[in-house]
């Protein structure tokens, strides 16, 4: 009788025009009601795994069971049972999934905690994990569940990083035809530092395509008229990257290494480490880079104000570095961009005499044009 009105019930929304369901709110209650449906789901998974239900057909599991017969991946239908196993002990974090205020994602991104050294601690802190789930947005909960591992199992964090930079390892070899297929896995530090320098000359092959399509068309271009995609400027600048490394004299002296982290006074008591893009890292993963990085130290409160001019025209130097590492990313609420791909903006305009200090905040180019169009985001 209940499969039958929640049938009705879908039923009756299907066939409706879609257009009366896609106002904010009504996005919001569907997608709150798919996080409901999938947690009941996984409780009567839960139930069909604990008395097994998958046995009197043949099946030797319930993960076999759902995959034959729901017609899912394997992957898919083991992550349901596995759920299913750490919610019996997490009644918390099954109680927020089944009101909607959670979804899968938040609850798997908890339920990796709860194994080995860090399954009492996270019993214990469920409730509060449990409540920032609830209000974070989920790049922000899914750090914060790093810094909390780091605090419960200092010393299986640290394993952990050890164990991701022994998996590095480096992919490329010739096809039958010539063609060079590969593929990595590097560590966030490593990664961040090729990342880093992939990107600054990707974006100068891009400012070329734009200056040769400019003077090809007469006018503007768009991204349709460049004459290479995005893949084929990425492709161009690790050749160009080797061909740069090939090119330096031997015993020339290198550079510092390209990547940016982010720490508070107790870095070494775990309070705040990650790169510039938002991962988190364990001190120890540091140690092996600080004889060769740079220290950057970056001051935010009076008198130690990191600012050049508060009557400059334009953002430059420390004032600009100091926003990007405060902010980190674009800080309008729908958006993520990186710091290093915004703009500085000025909360209140230069012409209107808004100072040119570190009080102001990033935006990227989208939103810091869109400003000038609709009110500014509040922050």
């Amino acid at each position: 009788m209940e499969m039958d009105a929640l049938t009705e019930v879908l039923d009756d929304l299907a066939g409706r025009d879609p257009s009366t369901l896609a106002d904010p709110e009504s996005l919001i209650e569907l997608q709150r009601s798919i996080c409901r449906l999938e947690a009941i789901f996984t409780s009567a998974v839960g139930e069909f795994d604990t008395w097994g239900g998958y046995a009197p057909e043949g099946a030797q599991s319930t993960a076999a069971w759902l995959a034959a017969r729901c017609q899912v991946p394997a992957s898919q239908a083991q992550k349901h049972v596995k759920r299913s196993r750490h919610l019996r002990q997490l009644k918390e974090c099954d109680e927020a999934w089944r009101d909607g205020d959670i979804g899968a994602a938040q609850v798997d991104a908890i339920c990796r905690k709860h194994k080995g050294a860090t399954r009492c601690t996270l019993e214990r802190d469920e409730v509060l994990l449990v409540g920032q789930a609830r209000t974070l947005r989920f790049s922000d909960f899914n750090r914060m569940m790093e810094y909390w591992s780091q605090f419960a199992d200092p010393d299986g964090t640290e394993a952990d990083a050890e164990a991701r930079r022994a998996r590095r390892d480096v992919y490329l070899a010739s096809s039958l035809d010539g063609t060079y297929l590969g593929q990595m896995t590097l560590d966030p530090i490593s990664g961040a530092i090729v990342a880093n320098e992939l990107d600054r000359l990707e974006r100068e092959l891009f400012d070329q395509d734009w200056k040769e399509a400019r003077a090809r068309l007469g006018f503007e271009p768009t991204v349709g008229d460049l004459t290479r995609t995005s893949g084929q400027r990425r492709a161009d600048a690790l050749v160009e990257m080797a061909t740069r490394s090939k090119a330096v004299p031997a015993g020339a002296p290198r550079p510092a290494p390209l990547f940016s982290v982010l720490v508070d006074y107790q870095t070494l008591h775990g309070r705040i480490c990650q790169l510039a893009r938002g991962t988190v890292i364990s001190p120890g993963s540091l140690l092996p880079w600080l004889n060769e990085a740079y220290i950057e130290r970056a001051v935010f409160d009076p008198p130690n104000r990191v600012e050049v001019s508060a009557t400059a025209r334009f953002f430059t130097g420390a004032t600009r570095r100091g926003i990007q590492l405060r902010d980190r990313e674009c800080t309008h609420p729908y958006c993520d961009r990186p710091a290093e791909d915004c703009e500085a903006d000025n909360i209140q305009p230069y012409a209107a005499g808004g100072p040119t200090t570190q009080a102001n905040r990033l935006l990227c180019g989208y939103h810091n044009r869109l400003r000038n169009q609709r009110p500014p985001p509040t922050n």
